[in-house]
């Protein structure tokens, strides 16, 4: 049923991705499905451009990446069954973006429990669930 399930995760704070990657790991074992594990650099403000070295994007990229493969190796799903991507823009407009290009049939995140702010604003996790055309499973933390 779920053969293609989207993990984003945020790096910052990657012991609020544990319930999400293990809950994906048993899916993915049960519908023998892969795996692929987002994370999401927002964009350099431009007016902070020059005071970054010229390749600081890429010092991030390749940063993200790197914790990305220890994040998988410690998932405990096996290596041919788990991928990671890092992409840079806004971060709900990301993971859709992610879930649509990998034909994703499941979306499984993390979300802390709602405060007051999340109400009026809204958040990552809210929009994803409204407007992903996959299936999105949503695990408090």
């Amino acid at each position: 049923m779920f053969k293609s399930i989207l993990v984003p995760i945020d790096l910052a704070d990657t012991d609020l991705a544990k319930p999400a990657i293990a809950t994906a790991a048993t899916l993915s074992q049960t519908w023998s499905g892969t795996v692929r594990l987002l994370n999401v650099l927002p964009m350099t403000p431009v007016m902070l451009a020059e005071y970054v070295p010229a390749d600081f994007d890429e010092q991030q990229r390749q940063t993200s990446e790197e914790a990305l493969a220890i994040v998988a190796r410690e998932s405990g799903i096996e290596a041919g069954r788990i991928s990671s991507v890092v992409r840079q823009g806004g971060i709900y407009h990301e993971i859709l973006e992610e879930a649509a290009q990998m034909k994703a049939d499941l979306i499984v995140m993390t979300s802390h429990r709602p405060a007051m702010r999340t109400y009026f604003l809204g958040s990552n996790a809210g929009h994803v669930v409204r407007y992903a055309k996959c299936s999105v499973l949503v695990v408090r933390h």
